[in-house]
């Protein structure tokens, strides 16, 4: 069974534009990224997926494999579609490029087992509990609630479930760790995004909205997607502590 990672990095950003080229301490982010990404000793291949050269080129100065995708994808749901028909796997572990701090042992979580069948139509994503109640009405944090199996309900960037009940329960939020099997890629590939996938702006609606499973796994994640400046200052703070 052929396992590969796949970083999606795109240069434009409406909010931070050249993330995946912002420094940390001397280095990219994309290649802090990469570099806890290759820890994962299940995946046999690891690529950046950019519709940018300038990225491509800074993976190739650091020997990271790149593969070139389209500037016109709306989603990296999009580009990942696009990454399988050139390069061939089982199944593909999806990592955000802005995930410096992405802990590998959360990564294995997503690490499909033998028992899977490569033929099936598999999406998993990972998720942790919110533990700051800032994160609760920050909209860039997405949202999540399962059913009772783990399979998620619905998404979104506000609080939910709303507490009328009772507040004695934990919120969830997405984790940017994914794994997919071809043919869940595919199905990305040939499927416009939806009316909520639009209105929210959650790639993931791509399959609910189709009526296909998400099975979330919780990790216990203390890292932070890099949305904005502010959140770069406080990843370079971090790494910088523990050089």
């Amino acid at each position: 069974m052929k396992i590969v990672g796949v970083i999606p990095a795109r240069y434009e950003s409406s909010r931070f534009p050249g993330k995946p080229l912002a420094d940390i301490c001397g280095k990219p982010m994309i290649w802090w990224v990469y570099n806890q990404v290759k820890k994962v000793k299940e995946l046999q291949e690891v690529y950046v997926a950019t519709d940018d050269e300038r990225i491509k080129k800074e993976c190739e100065k650091y020997g990271i494999k790149a593969v070139m995708t389209k500037n016109s994808h709306k989603t990296h749901l999009d580009r990942l579609a696009e990454f399988v028909n050139q390069i061939d796997a089982d199944f593909y572990i999806n990592i955000n490029g802005d995930e410096p701090l992405i802990d590998p042992k959360n990564i294995q979580k997503l690490v499909p087992d033998n028992t899977l069948d490569p033929k099936s139509f598999y999406f998993a994503n990972a998720m942790t509990i919110l533990k700051k109640p800032v994160e609760l009405v920050d909209n860039a944090r997405i949202k999540i609630v399962t059913d009772v199996d783990g399979y998620g309900l619905y998404m979104a960037r506000t609080p939910i479930p709303y507490p009328k009940g009772t507040s004695e329960f934990n919120y969830k939020k997405f984790v940017g760790i994914q794994c997919f099997s071809k043919s869940a890629l595919e199905f990305c590939g040939i499927t416009p995004r939806g009316e909520i996938e639009s209105i929210e702006d959650i790639d993931e609606y791509r399959f609910l909205e189709h009526g296909k499973k998400i099975k979330f796994i919780l990790v216990d994640a203390d890292s932070f997607s890099v949305d904005t400046e502010k959140d770069l200052e406080k990843v370079r703070k971090i790494i910088s502590n523990k050089l």
